[in-house]
């Protein structure tokens, strides 16, 4: 469990040429909340106004993006928090955090509704570096914040109840922490038979949260279509320790989940998929494999896919299921050079989710890659990325229909 964050700066003040020490403020920042992550927290006095300076906490790996962290009142005092200025510190070191105006982090009153902010202030320092600032004025005792929409074990369980038990939840193993690692599907009693099948996942970088959105969104719109929609077997929240631990979980060291998909797996959660996916490619006839991530800090394109080119005449038929989830998903959302090759350098030349699909399994992956916040100019919120995976869930089933009839 992490320990709560309790780094003041005592406030000094100078007056009449001397210096004034002023009592400690009594805001403190919490990372011992579900995904809390922050590092370097300083909150100070600056007149009306409480200033809370943080930075991301890479969490030993290479990259930094994420942040979740709690400002409330110390003690029992319930006033309200008043007055709050946020200041981002380093964006820079962020993976893609290049242009901090782009960042919309969420914010809610503790236990209310996610929303997202205004465009940041923008602090440019002397010798080069920016900050990005959000003020609030909050009538509550506490404030959540976060770099984008959080998704976890109780937005999974709300999926499946509002899905009516169309949804089963299995435990198919546990992470190398011990976490269980659920699985969710829509049928797995008929052995070899010959409906179509789809495996999708997310979370293999455990804050890449806006593709748990659209991974939602599929999942929704396949209870909809009931026997219409293909056999379904997801993983939402693969890099389950991460997730929970407020990890970014990029290039994560020893392996990150997405570069540990060889022969033997150098991840035992990998070790666990692969076992399910064979199990699921008994149960169906296997189509297709989807894998939802997502890009920088700073990304607005559009959301976009990579395939994989380990085998040519799979990595064909995945650039075909990739051409029409662009068509599906339209203007509104596809980034204009949708279907893309992951050819972007890499810590490690090791085999992925796509490499899994593709070599072993001869089936077609097609990764997404899905903005944390902004989508050309429109600003995200859940449901619209929900609509997005609805498209993605259409596609699939115009996809398998085009199949069946060759």
């Amino acid at each position: 469990m992490k320990q709560i964050q309790t780094a003041v700066y005592a406030f000094v003040a100078i007056a009449s040429g001397s210096v004034m020490l002023m009592a400690e403020p009594d805001i403190i920042v919490r990372t011992n909340v579900p995904y809390g992550n922050a590092a370097n927290v300083r909150v100070q006095e600056n007149g009306p106004v409480t200033e809370v300076r943080f930075t991301p906490n890479p969490h030993g790996g290479p990259e930094c993006l994420w942040f979740c962290f709690q400002v409330c009142r110390s003690g029992a005092r319930r006033a309200a928090l008043g007055k709050q200025r946020l200041i981002l510190e380093c964006p820079e070191t962020m993976l893609g955090g290049g242009q901090p105006g782009h960042f919309r982090p969420v914010f809610r009153p503790t236990k209310g509704n996610w929303e997202r902010t205004g465009a940041p202030e923008l602090i440019e320092l002397p010798d080069g570096r920016r900050q990005a600032a959000w003020t609030f004025d909050m009538e509550k005792p506490s404030l959540d914040f976060a770099f984008s929409f959080p998704y976890g074990r109780e937005d999974v369980e709300r999926l499946v109840k509002q899905s009516g038990g169309y949804w089963r939840v299995d435990t198919i193993g546990v992470s190398q922490g011990g976490r269980p690692l659920w699985r969710l599907s829509n049928d797995y009693s008929r052995p070899k038979g010959n409906r179509a099948g789809v495996y999708l996942m997310a979370r293999q970088h455990s804050a890449e949260v806006s593709g748990s959105w659209v991974l939602d969104g599929v999942l929704r719109r396949f209870a909809e279509l009931g026997d219409a929609a293909p056999l379904a077997w997801a993983v939402p929240l693969a890099n389950s320790d991460g997730i929970e631990q407020g990890d970014y979980g990029k290039d994560n060291f020893p392996y990150d989940l997405n570069r540990a998909w060889g022969k033997p797996p150098m991840r035992h959660e990998v070790l666990v998929f692969q076992q399910d996916i064979r199990r699921w490619a008994a149960r169906c006839r296997p189509v297709a494999g989807f894998d939802f991530h997502a890009p920088g800090a700073s990304e607005t394109q559009g959301i976009y896919s990579f395939v994989s080119e380990a085998r040519p005449e799979v990595s064909q038929e995945a650039k075909q299921w990739a051409v029409l989830m662009g068509e599906q998903l339209g203007a509104e959302f596809a980034a204009a050079n949708f279907v893309r090759v992951a050819k972007y350098p890499s810590r490690w030349e090791t085999p992925r989710f796509s490499t899994f699909f593709h070599e072993e399994m001869k089936v077609p992956s097609v990764t997404f890659e899905v903005p944390y916040a902004i989508v050309h100019k429109t600003v995200m919120n859940r449901e619209q990325y929900q609509e997005a995976g609805r498209r993605i869930a259409d596609a699939i089933v115009k996809q398998i229909k085009s199949l069946s009839t060759k």
